[in-house]
């Protein structure tokens, strides 16, 4: 939590300290009002000062204290440079004559957030903390947005399910004066991508190389994971730098997946790594556990997942690491979005045809929605208020063109017809306001996608510190997103090549048989197997539904899905975003202890 330097702070940092059963770090602002305080592992703090201004650094980073120190002598025209500039993945905070400045990433990996407590902001990289302190009731209208399925929707992706808590958007900062009063302050643009193949791959190969040793540098024993060729990207790089690395695969219960052989050739041909294969049977089906998931998150993220999605990061424990690497974050930013084919159809028509004929002959998508839907030129509210209106409506076929602003996202048919108005209503007045990630739809896609499946990547970190464990997904870094997008759209995007960004930036890092893999194994085939073996625990699940207590859902229609086997059509991500709900408001069930009704202000 961050505070003001100002009279009213203290007794807020006190109401913090006295609700807080662990012992609260604490540092202050040179005036020796609090200014920081929290939980945060000892080698996560950089803290550096001059005079009156104070600037620390925490997260994953290698910031030293030097260098804040550098910056805290002349903040105004140093303090952007070093946030445009520095590895890893972070919160930068100033106080700076008598002014304080929180961001976090561009796809808030690291989370700002922001209340109204006693007349002043306070700031917290948690959306909950800030409403057990402020005593905030839950927004069940925001709630019921957590339901849609892909919940991909920018700006209501990151809006928090607490009433009066407000999200910093991903790219900028807090400012909050002497006075306590808040204000936004954009740092950080998507770059143009213009840079060629032969340029854009060296750099991304440094940004992420950069982002590796962040982690690594410091560390004895290093695990990664090593399945897909993102992941395998990562592990290669760490296994370059560190001489232990205990690498983790999952077996998979598909036959035809194939991440064990291709791990397998990728760790004899390094012969320097540690290689660990996770027995297929030894992996949680899909749902496990869900009858006892009673660990409170910031939000609802993953329902259906939580258990699968630690098992690398316990076997890696069990090894004697404390800091794992994950290839999370790499499909969104190395695969690309095909909506680029939507701006390059009007700048290269030529080669936009040819790639636009071979993703047709690859995902079969018919021709007359792919006219339709470069054809579109509506501006991105336009766009959404169309979302609002066929919200309920079944799911789109798979098939779909990809050529939109985004993912047509659908209310479960479980949902109550309050609960769809309810987020209705939101979608149709974000859309008045709202504008793009980015310029281009390819970008503003890529982007938005980052900045959902990012709660996944956060949500896997803050689970790993609860046993100990560093966990990190560098391809969430800014610099390393800022290399990817870079590059020419037409130079990564081809249905000829799997990943050739990631590909060409490898060249000599990864084992040349590995590097050029096409394939990706999924785990799709644990998902019916899962919802037969806990199909009483999850028929369970919606007796005495707090969702259907809050009016959001009709608790015999979820059952009844839940009862036989999914429909293809529904889609199993469509349950899983429920089943996360409906365990997260469950996890909740505790006093939301504020400050006393009396001594808050109005």
């Amino acid at each position: 939590m961050v505070l003001p330097d100002c009279r009213p702070a203290s007794p807020i940092a006190a109401a913090l300290r006295d609700r807080t059963p662990e012992r609260v770090d604490e540092i202050d602002h040179a005036s020796g009002r609090p200014w920081i305080l929290g939980h945060w592992p000892q080698d996560a703090l950089t803290l550096g000062g001059a005079g009156r201004n104070r600037i620390a650094v925490i997260g994953q980073h290698a910031v030293t204290t030097k260098e804040l120190w550098r910056v805290a002598m002349d903040p105004h025209a140093r303090l952007d440079g070093l946030a445009r500039s520095a590895p890893g993945s972070a919160h930068l905070i100033a106080s700076v004559d008598g002014r304080v400045r929180i961001q976090g990433t561009v796809t808030s990996m690291r989370r700002v957030c922001h209340v109204r407590v006693r007349g002043i902001t306070v700031a917290a990289d948690h959306a909950d903390v800030l409403a057990r302190l402020a005593d905030l009731p839950l927004d069940e209208p925001c709630l019921a947005l957590r339901l849609l399925e892909p919940f991909i929707l920018p700006p209501l992706t990151r809006t928090p399910v607490w009433r009066g808590v407000t999200e910093v958007p991903g790219g900028s900062s807090l400012l909050i004066d002497e006075s306590g009063r808040p204000r936004h302050l954009r740092w950080w643009t998507p770059p143009e991508p213009e840079l060629p193949m032969a340029e854009g791959a060296p750099a991304l190969r440094d940004a992420l190389a950069a982002a590796v040793a962040v982690r690594t540098d410091r560390h004895g024993t290093v695990s990664c994971d090593l399945g897909g060729l993102d992941s395998t990207a990562v592990c290669c790089l760490a296994a370059h730098r560190t001489p232990r690395v205990a690498a983790c695969t999952i077996g998979l219960r598909d036959a035809r997946g194939d991440d064990v052989p291709w791990a397998v050739r990728t760790a004899a041909a390094l012969g320097s790594i540690e290689h660990h294969v996770i027995p297929a049977t030894d992996v949680p089906l899909f749902y496990a556990g869900v009858h006892n998931l009673d660990d409170p998150l910031e939000e609802p993220t993953s329902g259906g997942e939580r258990e699968r999605g630690l098992v690398t990061v316990r076997h890696a424990a069990d090894l004697g690491s404390t800091t794992h690497l994950t290839g999370m974050g790499g499909d969104e930013l190395l695969y690309g979005s095909l909506a680029h084919l939507h701006t390059l159809a009007r700048t290269r028509p030529r080669l936009a045809a040819r790639l636009i004929r071979g993703f047709c002959a690859k995902y079969r998508w018919p021709r007359a929605a792919v006219l339709r839907q470069l054809a579109d030129r509506r501006p991105y509210g336009a766009w959404l208020l169309d979302v609002a209106d066929h919200l309920v409506e079944p799911q789109p076929p798979l098939n779909d063109p990809l050529l939109a602003w985004g993912f047509t996202p659908r209310l479960p048919p479980w949902t109550t017809p309050d609960a769809a108005t309810a987020v209705r209503d939101l979608v149709r007045e974000a859309a008045h306001t709202a504008l793009p990630l980015a310029g281009r739809r390819g970008q503003h896609r890529e982007l938005a996608a980052m900045q959902a499946v990012s709660r996944v990547a956060a949500e896997v970190e803050e689970m790993g510190a609860r046993i100990g464990m560093t966990v990190a997904s560098p391809y969430y870094d800014d610099r390393v997103i800022e290399a990817g997008l870079a590059v020419r759209p037409e130079d990564r995007i081809t249905p000829w090549r799997y990943k050739p960004l990631i590909q060409e930036a490898m060249r000599g890092v990864v084992p040349e048989e590995t590097r050029v893999r096409q394939t990706k194994a999924t785990a799709d085939c644990d998902e019916a197997p899962g919802l037969r073996r806990h199909r009483a625990a999850l028929l369970a699940l919606w007796e005495e539904s707090r969702l259907a207590r809050l009016g959001l859902i009709d608790a015999d229609a979820v059952r009844d899905v839940c009862a036989r086997p999914l429909d293809p059509r529904l889609g199993a991500d469509v349950l899983y975003q429920t089943v996360a709900c409906e365990t997260w408001l469950r996890a909740i069930e505790r006093p939301l202890t504020g400050l006393p009704k009396e001594q808050e202000e109005s």
